[in-house]
């Protein structure tokens, strides 16, 4: 007795193609769909721009332009300061945030093993003034930067009158450009 071969119906879009597949990397075409569908190419070179799988290939950025400008416009904040600001940013809101979570890991922890009992809103509380503490945290981590390319002291306080008197001018200047523009 022969075994038997599993046959797909003749209505599938595969049940017609399967002899019709390009081999290794050599070009070929294939019919996707059944009948009346548009043959796909199929190469090596195809297979690196996403032609084959019908998505684009992206697009890479144009490189920079000589003397660090991209555009017209020059970059606003340097990398140096971008990067200290971020890692001010990230300890004064991260830790504070951290605590706040755990805060909610520890107030379970210890009602449910019956150690104590803590009222929820002594945990909402809590854990409230730890998120508001790491808001707080972004904002002094922007300040407390100096905003210049010489880095500044380790907490950064004396420059956090600097950078509000400097905010408070950006401020007045913009309000002076939009009450000086056209008016219509």
């Amino acid at each position: 007795m022969a075994p038997k071969r599993d046959r797909k119906p003749s209505g599938s879009p595969r049940g017609s193609q399967s002899s019709a597949r390009p081999s290794g990397g050599a070009q070929g075409s294939a019919t996707v769909g059944g009948k009346g569908a548009a043959p796909i190419r199929s190469s090596q070179s195809d297979a690196a721009t996403g032609a084959a799988s019908g998505f684009a290939a992206p697009r890479l950025a144009a490189p920079p332009r000589p003397g660090g400008r991209s555009g017209r416009r020059q970059q606003a904040i340097p990398d140096a300061v971008a990067n200290r600001m971020a890692r001010r940013i990230a300890i004064a809101t991260g830790i504070p945030t951290l605590m706040g979570m755990g805060v909610f890991v520890a107030s379970y922890v210890l009602v449910s093993r019956g150690i104590l009992d803590i009222a929820p809103a002594i945990t909402l509380t809590a854990s409230g003034a730890c998120f508001l503490l790491g808001l707080l945290g972004l904002s002094y981590g922007v300040l407390s930067s100096s905003w210049e390319e010489a880095a500044g002291t380790l907490l950064g306080t004396e420059q956090i009158g600097l950078n509000l008197s400097r905010v408070r001018a950006s401020l007045r200047a913009m309000r002076q450009a939009g009450s000086s523009g056209p008016q219509g």
